[in-house]
């Protein structure tokens, strides 16, 4: 309605003239698409059960404006949306259980905390943990690190180290012992600092993982 128009009417029906102009005005403004911000995320693959399949670097590109902050966020979203195929681990997406852990940019992180680098014009590399035998894509095979945990047996014991009576009574722990544990309990099991050493990459099968040496220390 043309501006002579409105001066025309009534101040009340002129007042709600101006008023749907107004709302008109703010809605189209507020369903203006923003322009795509396109990433690249260049993602190991690999499934050693498949015949003839060699490791291989497939890139993904994925709009950050519909896509969560975290790497792991992006990871679902190429799974869920482009390549159903792509293979990884993830549980929690708050930190806690570890199951992300994988190499993003050069450095041994968790997915689920590692926030998307938003410089478009690079591409985010994405490997398995290092140095370990890989399930499929992003998956590495935790059996060597889970038996090098369970040999150094992290759990409480006996003084006298017997069975004897377990489970017959509750087992008090002072406040003092309970501090020991500070620093050492905090482990998730990630994997992601016995990977980036050269010690276990030489000696993976002799060497101890630092999670194990460090709760052993308990």
């Amino acid at each position: 309605m043309s501006t002579p128009t409105v001066m025309k009417l009534g101040p009340v029906r002129r007042s709600l003239v101006q008023l749907m102009q107004t709302r008109c005005a703010q809605t189209s403004a507020a369903t203006a698409p923003e322009p795509a911000r396109m990433k690249k995320f260049a993602v190991y693959r690999w499934d050693p059960e498949k015949p003839g399949d060699k490791p291989k670097m497939q890139t993904y590109e994925v709009d950050l404006n519909t896509c969560g902050p975290m790497v792991l966020d992006a990871l679902i979203k190429i799974k869920n949306e482009m390549d159903p195929t792509l293979t990884f681990r993830r549980s929690c997406r708050e930190g806690i259980c570890g199951s992300c852990s994988m190499n993003i940019g050069g450095s041994n992180t968790l997915a689920c905390l590692c926030k998307i680098d938003d410089n478009l014009g690079k591409a985010t590399k994405i490997y398995p943990l290092p140095h370990m035998y890989v399930i499929k894509d992003l998956v590495p095979d935790m059996s060597n690190f889970y038996a090098q945990y369970r040999s150094i047996e992290p759990y409480l014991k006996k003084k006298d180290g017997s069975d004897k009576n377990i489970g017959d009574k509750q087992y008090l722990q002072t406040t003092g012992d309970r501090a020991k544990l500070d620093g050492l309990y905090e482990c998730i099991l990630c994997a992601c600092c016995s990977t980036s050493c050269p010690s276990y990459w030489w000696n993976s099968d002799k060497y101890n993982s630092k999670e194990a040496k460090q709760l052993a220390q308990a």
